[in-house]
């Protein structure tokens, strides 16, 4: 039997014409199921693009603040703490692809052979992370 059958009554002709089908609703929740996994992949992409651009901001301040600091005082601080009580920054940032502002690796100057009694201080910061990023690139390395 179809499902419009002639001996139906208009009534019920228009109800039966009214109705989805199992193959029509399948295709309809496909169709979404594929917008939203594309929509998904592409929120995670510019979340992780934005922690890019804020990794790149930091390090370019915290450097920014090691350059001014040895500008000023002819050595390199001993911490990214020192660049803190020292005025250079407000805080030392969170590293956004650890969570933490504990992680971040300092890159040590080399002794100054002027003066052997000098320690040396924070010539580089770099990410703690080992991920890599969009571009192929450990954050660590940049």
């Amino acid at each position: 039997m179809s499902v419009i059958d002639s001996r139906m009554t208009p009534r019920d002709r228009r109800a039966a014409a009214e109705g989805f089908t199992l193959i029509e609703l399948l295709v309809v929740m496909s169709l979404l199921v594929i917008l939203a996994s594309i929509g998904i992949a592409t929120y995670n992409s510019s979340v992780l693009r934005g922690r890019e651009a804020v990794l790149k901001q930091d390090l370019f301040h915290m450097r920014d603040a090691i350059d001014q600091h040895y500008a000023d005082k002819t050595k390199y601080p001993l911490t990214l703490q020192d660049l803190v009580s020292a005025g250079y920054l407000r805080r030392v940032p969170e590293d956004p692809m650890t969570g933490s502002a504990d992680t971040w690796e300092t890159i040590m100057s080399e002794p100054d052979p002027n003066n052997p009694a000098e320690e040396p201080g924070v010539y580089d910061v770099r990410s703690g992370s080992e991920r890599v990023a969009l571009d192929g690139s450990k954050y660590s390395e940049w």
